[in-house]
């Protein structure tokens, strides 16, 4: 089954991300213009949220509404607060300053997970990578309002986007190595009582073929059942950019090309009062919404009516 696309916002010059709901908008991040977009759908309209985020990349709301953000250029995590100040949650570990935070998901305890590769891309060209590790890191809120920042994962060669589950009890990220003979696939952690993470499972593996090493999953969300949907592939080699459907355990339920035209689809998430569009960011700018799926989202904050 194909799915109807419709174009809502842009396309911009490159590079829209970090897709999320906040109730009434679509908040979107507009990377090499350091702007966060907001879509109204029920308007149309398609304006500036924030402005000056420092190649802000992935977004996350915590389950009290309040909005954070993987600064990449700042090598933060930052909360944006309502009075339009930007507030640095973390910018080290172990004195060492952050690479360039991409994505993140934040649990009920306000615990910030969040990858932390090196993209060159996002970075002022002077900047120098001091983390020889591109790990998932978490930022754990103190009791007398600062931050500590721990090494999550040791076992881990690049990340990307990363969910946790409904429950709580699971951690599933992307872990995406590009280099010849790295590993790109899907990786379910359990999240143990302590808070550390158990030994993780391959829920998928992306492969290559006679053109070459097949991109893997770039971003993901939730749907209500729990299933995982995430934007993966390009035209270069494998079957193409395409939207995935993945059960807890690594099933795949469903695939959808995405429109002719679209090359390499970078993060989605579910929107409008109902949850029920799916809305896709792409390496080439576009912001394109279906409401094809069938399917409904599941997020954390706000709570869906």
């Amino acid at each position: 089954m194909e799915l109807e696309w419709e174009q809502v916002a842009g396309p911009f010059s490159r590079l829209t991300e970090g897709p999320v709901w906040d109730g009434k908008r679509l908040l979107f991040t507009y990377i090499p213009a350091s702007r966060i977009m907001a879509y109204d759908p029920e308007t149309g309209e398609c304006t500036v949220y924030r402005e000056n985020t420092n190649h802000t990349n992935g977004l996350a709301h915590d389950a009290d509404g309040r909005l954070y953000g993987c600064c990449s250029g700042g090598r933060s995590i930052v909360r944006f607060e309502s009075d339009g100040s930007t507030t640095t949650i973390v910018d080290r570990l172990g004195g060492q300053r952050l690479n360039t935070p991409n994505d993140l998901a934040i649990d009920r305890q306000g615990r910030i997970w969040f990858s932390n590769p090196w993209n060159a891309g996002n970075i002022d060209p002077s900047e120098q990578q001091e983390m020889v590790n591109k790990d998932i890191l978490r930022a754990d809120p103190q009791p007398d309002g600062s931050w500590t920042c721990r090494r999550m994962t040791t076992d881990t060669t690049g990340t990307n986007g990363l969910l946790i589950s409904p429950d709580q009890r699971n951690l599933y990220i992307i872990q995406t190595d590009n280099e010849p003979g790295g590993v790109r696939e899907l990786r379910s952690y359990p999240i143990l009582d302590d808070g550390s993470l158990g030994r993780y499972i391959v829920l998928h593996q992306f492969g290559q073929d006679h053109r070459g090493p097949q991109r893997g999953i770039d971003g993901m969300c939730l749907d209500s059942e729990g299933n995982i949907v995430g934007t993966a592939g390009n035209w270069v080699s494998g079957p193409g950019p395409m939207i995935y459907v993945w059960t807890p355990a690594g099933r795949v339920l469903e695939t959808y090309p995405m429109p002719v035209g679209v090359e390499g689809p970078t993060n989605c998430a579910f929107g409008d009062a109902d949850q029920a569009s799916l809305y896709v960011t792409t390496g080439q700018g576009h912001f394109l919404r279906t409401r094809d799926t069938g399917r409904r989202g599941w997020i954390m904050w706000p709570p869906v009516r």
